[in-house]
């Protein structure tokens, strides 16, 4: 075992006296070097995000060679090993929790095993992967959806239940919710809809990765209404005293003016392809199959509404909360004529994703806190804006409750920088994931990296301005 305890904790570290940033994050891996390493495996594995499409594409490629030359052999076409292969390092969900495997075998061969399985078993905590995956499948069930679908339905008819209104109404109000039952429920509640009400009519490239842009936007700032619902507001809430009151006064007010100016403005932006979208309108209004399938009655979806309340109030409790997901499963099953097939596959991709995220994460803290410690306000916020991209903004968030006597403005710059970046890319906030997992089906060559960057920049920037100038 190594004499220092890994990781070091930050207040730990021997740090230099009145030195550069760069004195004192080299200072840090002199006194712990599996740091280098360690930040090393993360920065490769945000890169191969990158390039996940191209995998993904050779992928492809490899399947069409290998079923031609069956074939032309008399062969029945079946899975190749090299398309299965590619394919699977082209799935954005699994390649955190792929390179977790090298990160364990760097910490391993620099430290030794014992230490990389005490790292993983005693310090990454997995309750927020796990609640995911629970608060995801329970929000995707056929009553949820359908109770979510009928109150935005009536919102959507005062502009004619037209796609645009569906449109225009999901990404205004949905991701608020984030604030009530979660960011990672409304998320999902936001992409089910979208899936039925706009992208299921086949829109534009453009259109489609503007849409998820602006999603992942909304619902990262929509969830700062409250201080016990979004993930990076629930790391500082409880040791910077922050309240309710506190919370719609500095951060709400101006996470629902971003959300309404975003909206409109991509809205007048889109509204020829977004009018040009009625005429196939009557063909996809009504969910897949809810025609052939019993009325759901009211109490079903009352009990479904509890359980899920249940779950949202025991976040942070996985005996609690697990266990109730395991009623809910029996519920769902002796109640089956009015519900929908569960399916667990993307929750537990998207609770893989994270738990490989939070593991990298883990190990970040050491440069991170002396990057936003050494900030004052504006840069600090654009900091975060960015590291947020690269990092689920909660870890930033987090990070900044361990630096010691952060100002009120430095706090407030810090988290309004960390859900201002949340939409940037996948891993910069943790319902993302879901996001993709519900709506990557309309992008048949996954989820572009730069194309999603570039489609959340408008946003975002409209998010910094409301926060940073009013």
């Amino acid at each position: 075992m190594p004499e220092s305890p890994f990781p070091l904790p930050l207040h730990e570290y021997l740090d230099p006296a009145g030195g550069s940033l760069l004195d004192l994050l080299s200072s840090r891996i002199a006194q712990q070097p599996v740091n280098a390493v360690a930040t090393a495996v993360f920065l490769l594995a945000v890169l191969h995000t990158f390039f996940a499409n191209r995998f993904r594409k050779a992928a492809h490629h490899a399947q069409h060679v290998f079923d031609e030359q069956c074939r032309a052999a008399g062969v029945e076409p079946r899975p190749s090993f090299k398309a299965e292969l590619l394919h699977f390092l082209g799935e954005v969900e699994v390649v955190f929790g792929l390179w977790v495997l090298v990160l364990l075998a760097a910490i391993s061969v620099t430290l030794d095993w014992a230490t990389a399985q005490a790292y993983l078993t005693e310090s990454v905590h997995f309750t927020e992967p796990m609640f995911v995956v629970v608060i995801m499948a329970m929000a995707a069930t056929r009553p949820v959806v359908g109770f979510a679908q009928a109150a935005l339905q009536r919102l959507a008819a005062l502009g004619g239940s037209t796609p645009a209104a569906w449109w225009f109404t999901i990404l205004t109000l949905g991701p608020v919710l984030g604030s009530f039952i979660t960011e990672p429920a409304a998320m999902t509640i936001c992409a089910m809809l979208l899936s039925r009400q706009f992208y299921a009519m086949q829109p534009t490239r453009r259109l489609r990765y503007a849409t998820l842009g602006l999603l992942f936007v909304n619902v990262s700032i929509g969830g700062t209404l409250t201080h016990f619902a979004a993930p990076p507001v629930l790391m500082v809430s409880g040791p910077w005293e922050w309240s309710l009151a506190f919370m719609s006064t500095h951060f709400g007010w101006k996470a629902c003016l971003a959300i309404l100016v975003s909206t409109t403005t991509y809205f007048l932006i889109f509204r020829r392809e977004l009018a040009g979208l009625q005429s196939v309108a009557a063909i996809t209004s009504v969910d897949d199959g809810d025609r052939e399938q019993p009325a759901v009655p009211a109490w079903i979806t009352a009990v479904h509404l509890a359980f899920l309340a249940f779950v949202v109030m025991e976040a942070h409790a996985p005996p609690l909360f697990i266990g109730a997901f395991l009623f809910f499963l029996g519920f769902t099953q002796a109640t089956s004529p009015f519900q929908s097939a569960i399916d667990l596959k993307s929750p537990l991709l998207v609770g893989f994703f994270l738990g490989g995220l939070v593991t990298h994460g883990g190990l970040q803290g050491w440069w991170i806190g002396p990057v936003l410690g050494g900030l004052t306000e504006r840069p600090l916020f654009w900091s975060a804006t960015l590291l947020t991209a690269f990092n689920d903004n909660a870890l930033i968030t987090y990070l900044s409750t361990l630096v010691p006597d952060l100002s009120e403005t430095l706090r407030f710059s810090v988290v309004a920088g960390a859900v201002t970046g949340g939409g940037l890319t996948v891993i910069a906030n943790a319902p993302n994931p879901a996001g993709q997992a519900i709506l990557g089906k309309y992008f048949p060559n996954g989820v572009s990296p730069l194309w999603l960057f570039a489609s959340a920049v408008v946003p975002t920037l409209v998010a910094a301005t409301c926060f940073m100038v009013l």
